[in-house]
Parts: C-alpha cells; sequence; structure tokens
C-alpha cells in the first residue's frame, strides 16, 4: 500500500523506526487519520500521487528539522551543567486543533506529563487564549501562564531589582499571592487597550450576528473571529466586517491570521517572544549562560519565540507540523502525541536525575 510504504519512510526518517509493523497493521486507519489531518490544515489532496509528493516533500523537510524524539538525547547532552526551562504553547501542541474552540481539551495523559516536567524544570505556556481560558483548560499551579500572545504574563516575582529592562513600565504589573501564599507578578503592557477591545467586541458580534458558524473568542487583550464553519462562500463577507472594525482603530489595532481565524491585536511591540523573555528575566536567567530554553509550539505567532532562541544561541526551537512549513525552529514534532511522548520522555530524564524544581 502506497500509504504504508510513505508512511514507513516518514518514521525511519524520524528515527523511530520501531513503531513501524504497528503502523502496518493499522494502515486503514492511519490513511483516515492522515486525510482528516490535511483536510483541517487546509491542505487538500486529490490525489494518491499528490499525497506522494506531499509526503516525500515532508521527508526532505524532516531532514532539514528533525524529530526532537529521535534527538532527544542530544538534546539532553547539551543540557549538562545547564538549568532546562520549558515553554509550550497550548492549541496543537498540548490539545489537538479542534471545531470548537472552547471544546480544546488536554489529555489525563497530557497534564500528567506536563505536571511531571513542572516538578524538574521551570515550565510555563504560552498562548493566544486569555490566561484565564488557559488555567482552565490545564488547572496545574506549578505552571507560568502568559495569554493573549504574551500580553497578559503571571510570571515569578523578579530575582533582580527591576520588574523589566524598559522604562515606565511599572504600572503595567502588579502582585498577585495565591492560596499558598506563592508571590507573582502579572504584566499586562496592552492593559490602556482593554476598553476599546470591549468596545469592537460588542461590534464584531453585532457585524458578524447574521454570519453562520462564525464564532468570536474574547481573549481579553485580543479578539480571535474564529472561521471553520463558515461557508466559503460568506468567508469575504466575514473578512470585510472584521476589516470594517479595524478601520476605526487604524492606529491602535491590526489583524493577524493563524489556523482558521483572524485575530484583532493590540499595536505594540510584545508578542510570545517578548513574554519568553520576560519570563526568564524574571526567573533570573536573562544573563545565564548555563540556560537551556526549550519551546514547542505549532502556530505562526510561535515563530516569535523560536526567533528569540535562535538570536540567543543558547535554546531548543521545537515546531509541531505534519506538513513541511517554513520555520526558524530546529527541530520538530508531528502532533500533540508527539509532543506528549517528549514531555514524558523529559519528566522522566528529569526524576532519574533528580532536577527538581521548586516554583518560588
Amino acid at each position: 500500500m502506497v500509504v504504508v510504504g510513505i508512511a514507513a519512510k516518514i518514521y525511519e526518517a524520524m528515527g523511530i523506526q520501531s513503531w513501524l509493523p504497528n503502523i502496518i497493521s493499522n494502515s486503514e486507519s492511519m490513511s483516515k487519520t492522515i486525510h482528516d489531518h490535511t483536510m483541517d490544515r487546509g491542505y487538500i489532496s486529490t490525489s494518491p500521487v499528490e499525497s506522494s509528493i506531499v509526503d516525500e516533500n515532508y521527508i526532505s523537510w524532516l531532514k532539514e528539522h528533525p524529530s526532537a524524539i529521535s534527538s532527544f538525547q542530544r538534546i539532553i547532552n547539551t543540557s549538562k551543567g545547564k538549568q532546562i526551562v520549558v515553554f509550550l504553547d497550548y492549541d496543537g501542541t498540548l490539545s489537538p486543533i479542534v471545531c470548537d474552540p472552547n471544546r480544546a481539551f488536554m489529555s489525563d495523559q497530557m497534564r500528567a506529563a506536563v505536571r511531571e516536567v513542572s516538578k524538574h524544570f521551570p515550565t510555563a505556556i504560552i498562548s493566544g487564549r486569555s490566561r484565564e481560558k488557559v488555567y482552565n483548560f490545564v488547572k496545574l499551579n506549578d505552571v507560568y501562564y502568559s495569554g493573549s500572545h504574551g500580553m497578559d504574563t503571571m510570571g515569578p516575582a523578579p530575582k533582580n531589582k527591576s520588574y523589566d529592562h524598559h522604562d515606565n513600565v511599572d504600572r503595567y504589573h502588579y502582585k498577585t499571592i495565591d492560596e499558598e501564599g506563592n508571590e507573582f507578578i502579572t504584566f499586562q503592557p496592552a492593559k490602556d487597550f482593554l476598553p476599546a477591545i470591549e468596545k469592537m467586541l460588542i461590534e464584531l458580534r453585532e457585524r458578524t450576528k447574521n454570519i453562520k458558524g462564525v464564532v468570536i473568542e474574547d481573549n481579553r487583550f485580543c479578539l480571535s473571529v474564529h472561521y471553520r464553519h463558515v461557508k466559503d462562500e460568506e468567508y469575504e463577507t466575514l473578512e470585510e466586517q472584521v476589516e470594517s472594525v479595524l478601520v476605526n482603530y487604524p492606529d491602535q489595532f491590526h489583524m493577524t491570521r493563524g489556523k482558521k481565524v483572524m485575530e484583532i491585536r493590540p499595536s505594540i511591540e510584545w508578542n510570545k517572544g517578548h513574554a519568553l523573555e520576560y519570563l526568564l528575566h524574571n526567573l533570573g536567567f536573562d544573563n545565564s549562560r548555563n540556560l537551556l530554553p526549550i519551546y514547542i509550539g505549532d502556530d505562526r505567532t510561535d515563530e516569535d519565540a523560536f526567533k528569540v532562541l535562535r538570536e540567543r544561541g543558547d535554546g531548543f526551537p521545537i515546531v509541531v507540523a505534519s506538513k513541511p512549513r517554513d520555520t526558524m525552529a530546529f527541530h520538530s514534532l508531528h502532533d500533540p502525541s508527539e509532543v506528549l511522548s517528549f514531555l514524558i520522555r523529559l519528566g522522566r530524564w528529569g526524576f532519574d536525575n533528580n532536577a527538581d524544581f521548586v516554583l518560588t
């Protein structure tokens, strides 16, 4: 079977040949999974030949972005004498991409894996969702959270004198004490935009109320317009309505695009890469040479964090992708199930090496 042969090449390139017997015995199921996954990502394969070409391209791409699972030992060897810090995206990384954004639940196994990793290494989740929504999905207290693409970050109290390298930003910080008495600093650099965002949310809902399938998600510091269920013939109308709202805020907001989503975001110089730097700074690692940051994400917005790690020259950006794409990541994982495998392995290594981290 062509699909099985291509799959064998893919997994061989990823360094996990031992899984091939199971793949072959479940070839029909795997074929359906590949079809569903590519359809969901917006790629439509119309023939076995096209599918073969796409998979061959993926195999070639994997040579440039090898599997983080097959490269795990090399990553760990690099960490000798260094502090590992883990950063994770949520949708498409810790949970699968689903039709209903409110049902993007992570599995119990994934939650357990993240919990184990956070016991041994500082761990943060940086998402386009609101910080509160991500927390409600993850429900782990020993993890730092950064929502709205980094514009709402809850991090540790800084281990140095200042909150941030930037001037005149103290008014965007406030202290939080959790139930266990731990002190956190919440940083919201887009706080001044909240009144306008609330106004835009009302206007967006009114303008799109007659477009079936649209879902407008309030992520507090940004607004996400999901159109996965919108008919193709109505997409242009939806786009026009979103842009008509933005016209009234030409210098304050801009639109970015993700997987079946348009997002309205404040026009400030702040993204997931800045959130990563902010958390490292507060953890006291910004000037440390004994550091190994690992960032795993699947979205275009994660590229900002990948870029930071490349420029720092001390980390491992890992992209979650099932098909070739332009990325600044060094390594790759195919889907959330492989993210789970990687995190389980990382947590186990931390346990075996007594790399316990205490949230302070």
